[in-house]
């Protein structure tokens, strides 16, 4: 590299520095929440290792790189933006995700306006591997427990173990085991997609070689993870639950991921076909910047400006709270009569950031349905429904999800669980300004609606409870209520002041 060329980078490389740190400060509520989740979620601490990873992948590059020239790009502004856009839907919405993921391509965008098209193709795999720093994933976990019961299911039956099934309760010999989300395998399957892709961005040539690495390295930890379950029931079953739980904890928390990484790389390991001190790219064959090139200091100013563009809009027009009443309370019924609560199945959702709670439970000729509303004047981090852990159930609660029902009376049903075993339908709606709906895609997709464009912010969860109990229809007691409350919108309406 000469010295001009050296010099030109170093000027290049503060500004991009100083530009960075700018995004990162102005979105450093959103920074403090990652860096959190890295440092305290079993299940994502391996993005803890991605920045490091990026390094390296950047000095492998260093030597190619001092071939290119870096020049600001403005055409690179609109990568900044799509970002912001998708921050600002992410706030609308209450998603972490999409602000996270907008985060990290707006300073994705920031290389490209920064370094211009030619330095950021031969930064291509580096700034794509940067989106792992985005926990993503977690949806799997469900799918995951499901697939992890049919592998334990036949395996216990095969060792000679009588086992049955209630969605992803298992009561093998003498104990009750719950395939609960942390043993899903979701965490392993995450972060051993973040591994598969390095290895095989750094490791191979051949791109159908890379796919088939990908896909070994998704089906041997689900696999994996199968054994390592039926491993566990069938220890407890030889021996106790204690002495299960705690070999259980020593293998998947120290030796389990090791294993099945090495089991991978042992998979791959004869088709490598890349050179470990191979170029990661040929600087000759990147085509020079001919045009949209910008002054390097109104580039950095204009960076600065199109992403904080989504926080001056948040602030200006989605952020009105509707106001509510001091006080709310549950209606009275025509037919029927407030009664006391469960005391031998208690049971009640999770709402710490609603406005108003209530809770009570109606009675009639037999039937006894619980009843709970939370209300939110808006919704934001820390007070939404659909939040990770709220609802129906909580985090690490005695209740367990068995499987979905059918509707009733339009709201989406749960059958859940717990210790006894002891079981109750739960019949769910969602109220955001006026739309009813029983989906929580829908609540998120009116909450960003009404942040985006100042409409009302006001959003409530009905839930009806019912026990299921021999010589009662639980799901009729639920609908019989359901129709007593009338419509829900106008529930909401009344229960709020709007009536």
């Amino acid at each position: 590299m000469t010295a001009d060329r050296a010099l030109r980078w170093r000027r290049y490389a503060i500004a991009l520095t100083l530009t960075a740190a700018a995004i990162l400060l102005l979105f450093r509520e959103d920074v403090a929440r990652l860096v959190t989740i890295w440092w305290t979620s079993t299940t994502f601490g391996h993005c803890l290792f991605i920045g490091p990873v990026i390094a390296w992948l950047v000095w492998q590059r260093r030597a190619e790189l001092g071939a290119l020239a870096p020049t600001a790009w403005w055409p690179g502004l609109a990568l900044v933006a799509l970002g912001g856009v998708g921050w600002l839907m992410g706030e609308a919405g209450s998603v972490s995700f999409a602000r996270q993921f907008g985060l990290v391509v707006m300073l994705q965008g920031t290389v490209l306006t920064l370094l211009g098209p030619q330095v950021a193709r031969g930064l291509a795999f580096p700034l794509g591997y940067a989106l792992f720093l985005v926990p993503f994933g977690e949806e799997l976990e469900p799918a995951l427990q499901a697939v992890t019961v049919r592998m334990v299911m036949p395996l216990l039956h095969l060792f000679g173990v009588p086992a049955s099934s209630n969605g992803v309760l298992i009561h093998a010999g003498r104990y009750w085991f719950e395939v609960a989300e942390a043993c899903s395998g979701a965490k392993f399957v995450i972060a051993m997609f973040a591994f598969a892709m390095l290895v095989a961005a750094t490791c191979f040539r051949s791109w159908q070689r890379r796919g088939w690495f990908l896909l070994a390295a998704l089906i041997v930890p689900v696999l994996a993870n199968g054994i390592r379950a039926f491993a566990t029931i069938y220890a407890a079953h030889l021996t106790s639950v204690a002495a299960a739980t705690g070999f259980d904890h020593i293998v998947y928390g120290w030796l389990f991921f090791g294993l099945v990484m090495a089991a991978v790389l042992a998979i791959g390991w004869r088709w490598f076909d890349r050179a470990p001190d191979a170029p990661a790219f040929d600087p000759a064959t990147l085509p020079p910047v001919r045009g949209h090139r910008i002054g390097l200091p109104i580039a950095a100013l204009l960076t600065v400006a199109v992403a904080a563009a989504g926080p001056l809009w948040s602030v200006t027009i989605a952020r009105r709270a509707t106001p509510l009443p001091a006080r709310i309370d549950l209606p009275q019924l025509a037919g029927w009569r407030r009664a006391p609560l469960s005391r031998t199945t208690p049971w009640q959702p999770y709402y710490p950031g609603a406005d108003h709670s209530l809770f009570g439970r109606y009675a009639r000729q037999g039937a006894a349905v619980d009843v709970a509303v939370a209300v939110f004047a808006s919704q934001g981090e820390g007070h939404k429904i659909g939040a990770f852990g709220t609802g129906v159930l909580r985090e690490e609660d005695r209740w367990v999800r068995v499987a979905d029902a059918a509707p009733i009376a339009g709201g989406a049903s749960m059958r859940i669980t717990a210790a006894g075993p002891v079981e109750r339908i739960v019949t769910t709606w969602y109220v955001v300004g006026g739309t009813v709906t029983s989906d929580e895609r829908v609540v998120k997709i009116e909450a960003m609606k009404a942040r985006l464009f100042g409409g009302s912010q006001r959003a409530m969860a009905v839930h009806l409870s019912a026990e299921v109990t021999p010589g009662r229809d639980a799901r009729a007691d639920i609908a019989a209520l359901a129709a007593a409350l009338g419509p829900i919108g106008d529930l909401a309406d009344r229960i709020a002041g709007a009536r």
